[in-house]
C-alpha cells in the first residue's frame, strides 16, 4: 500500500511551525507496519495546492492531507478538494448542527466564519472530529482515496487513531504486527548498533532505532506473537542489560512515578545548575504527588545554606559544585522534608562559570536514603548549556531507577566521564 502525505501551510513551509504531526503519523505507521512513500509540504496557494493533490493521487494508494481546514481565508483544503474533483462545495448539514450544539454548549454565538468548517466537497465522507470544529472528510481521485485532518495535533492524533488507522488495517491486514520497545540510557547509537547488527534475526522480524535525547529507543518488529520471537526479546533484553531504562514505556516520568509508588516511597529534590528542571520532567505526569514530596531550588550558595542546611564552611573548602556539596545537599533536603530519598544535582552548565580544574559540564549528583548516599561527579564535554541541563536531568532520573531496582546507582554512561564516586 502506497501512502504518501501533504502537509499545507506557509507557516510549515517556512519553518514557523514544526510538522510534528508529520513525524508522529510517520512513527504510528512504522507500528503498525505501513509507511510513507512520500512526504511533501506545500504553501497555502490553491493552485500548488490542487497540483500537489493530483500528483499524488496518481502514486499513491492513500494520500493524507493536513491542514487548512480552520475557518479563515487562507484554509483552502475543502475549496482545492473541490476543484480537484471538479466538483462545488456544499452545505454538510450534520456538521453544522454538531457545530452549533457546540458553540451553544459554551454559552457562545458562532462565529459566521465557522460556517466554512461545515462546507464540504460535493459527496465527501465525513470524518467526525470529536474535539474540535473542523471535521475531516474524504474523497477519491484517480484511484486514491484522500483524507483530509485539522492541523491541531490533538485532533489530528485522535482522528487518525480513532478512524483512519482501522481503515488501514483492515485494508491490509498482513501489514499488522507486534513491535517490542526498549528504552535505553548509556549507549550510543553506534554502540548499539554494535551491539545489535550481527544479533540472528528470525525471519520477519527486523530491528529498528530512534534516538530522542536523552533515550535510544531500540525496537524489534515481528509479524506474531510465537515462541521464537519472544526468545528474540528475551535475548534483546539480556543484551541491553541495565542499560534498559523501560520497557515499553517512552515516558521515564511515569515508570519511575510506577516504581516509587510501588515501593511507598516518597522523594525530596534539591537542584542547582537544573533549576527545578527535574522537578518538572517529574510532576509533568498525572499523579505525581503520590511520591514527590517537595522540591528546593537551591541556585545560590545563600539558598544551599538557608534552604537546606549546607554548611557554610563545606562550600568554602570545596566548592558548590563538589561531590561533598550534593551529599550536603541531598542529606540536608531529607532532613528538611518527609521524604525517604533524596536527589541533588549541582554543576556548571556555562557557557561561562567553569575553570582548569572544574571545566562547563562538570555535575555532581548524590541520592541519599538516610542511611547512604551515592554520588558522584560526571564532566560532560562539548555539551551546551541546555544539553548539560537535560543531560544532568537524566543522570539523576537514572539513578533513582537503578536504585529503585536493585541495580549499581552510578551506572557506566558513554561520552561521559566519571571523575570520582563516593558512597
Amino acid at each position: 500500500m502506497k501512502i504518501e502525505m501533504l502537509s499545507t501551510g506557509d507557516e510549515v513551509l517556512q519553518g514557523d511551525i514544526a510538522d510534528t504531526n508529520a513525524a508522529w503519523c510517520g512513527q504510528a505507521l512504522s507500528d503498525m507496519g505501513l509507511s510513507f512513500s512520500r512526504r511533501q509540504t506545500v504553501a497555502d496557494n490553491l493552485d500548488d495546492i490542487v497540483d500537489a493533490m493530483a500528483q499524488a493521487a496518481k502514486r499513491s494508494d492513500w494520500v493524507l492531507v493536513n491542514g487548512g481546514l480552520g475557518p479563515t481565508s487562507d484554509d483552502l483544503s475543502a475549496e482545492a478538494a473541490a476543484r480537484l474533483l471538479g466538483t462545488e462545495l456544499e452545505l454538510n448539514q450534520d456538521w453544522l448542527a454538531k457545530l452549533q450544539a457546540w458553540y451553544q454548549a459554551q454559552d457562545t454565538p458562532m462565529p459566521s466564519s465557522n460556517l466554512k468548517q461545515a462546507m464540504l466537497p460535493k459527496g465527501a465522507t465525513l470524518v467526525d472530529n470529536p474535539i474540535g470544529t473542523a471535521c475531516g472528510f474524504i474523497i477519491e481521485y484517480a484511484g486514491a482515496q484522500l483524507i483530509f485532518t485539522p492541523g491541531v495535533p490533538s485532533e489530528f492524533k485522535q482522528m487518525l487513531q480513532q478512524q483512519w488507522f482501522p481503515l488501514l488495517a483492515k485494508q491490509q491486514p498482513q501489514a499488522q504486527g507486534e513491535v517490542k520497545r526498549f528504552y535505553t540510557f548509556g549507549l550510543s547509537e553506534s554502540s548499539l548498533s554494535d551491539r545489535l547488527d550481527g544479533f540472528a534475526l528470525p525471519e520477519g522480524a527486523r530491528l529498528g532505532y530512534r534516538s530522542a535525547r536523552p533515550s535510544i529507543e531500540v525496537k524489534v518488529f515481528y509479524p506474531r506473537p510465537e515462541a521464537q520471537f519472544t526468545a528474540l526479546i528475551d535475548s534483546l533484553r539480556e543484551h541491553l542489560a541495565e542499560h534498559v531504562f523501560s520497557e515499553d514505556q517512552s515516558d521515564w516520568a511515569l515508570h519511575l512515578q510506577q516504581l516509587m509508588i510501588a515501593q511507598n516511597k516518597k522523594l525530596v529534590l534539591a537542584e542547582s545548575c537544573t533549576g527545578g528542571m527535574l522537578a518538572s520532567e517529574l510532576v509533568a505526569v498525572a499523579g505525581s504527588s503520590a511520591y514527590v514530596e517537595r522540591g528546593f531550588v537551591t541556585y545560590s550558595n545563600q539558598a544551599k545554606q538557608q534552604s537546606i542546611g549546607v554548611p557554610e564552611s563545606l562550600l568554602a573548602e570545596y566548592g558548590a559544585v563538589s561531590i561533598q556539596t550534593s551529599q550536603a545537599m541531598a542529606e540536608g533536603a531529607l532532613r528538611h522534608s518527609e521524604a525517604d530519598i533524596a536527589l541533588s544535582i549541582t554543576g556548571i552548565a556555562g557557557p561561562g562559570g567553569g575553570s582548569e580544574e572544574k571545566p562547563v559540564g562538570t555535575v555532581c549528583f548524590s541520592l541519599a536514603d538516610g542511611k547512604q548516599c551515592f554520588s558522584q561527579q560526571l564532566q560532560m564535554f562539548n555539551r551546551s548549556r541546555s544539553v548539560v541541563r537535560i543531560m544532568s536531568t537524566a543522570v539523576a532520573m537514572d539513578m533513582l531507577r537503578r536504585y529503585l531496582t536493585g541495580l549499581p546507582v552510578m551506572g557506566d554512561y558513554q561520552h561521559l566521564k566519571r571523575v570520582v564516586s563516593k558512597m
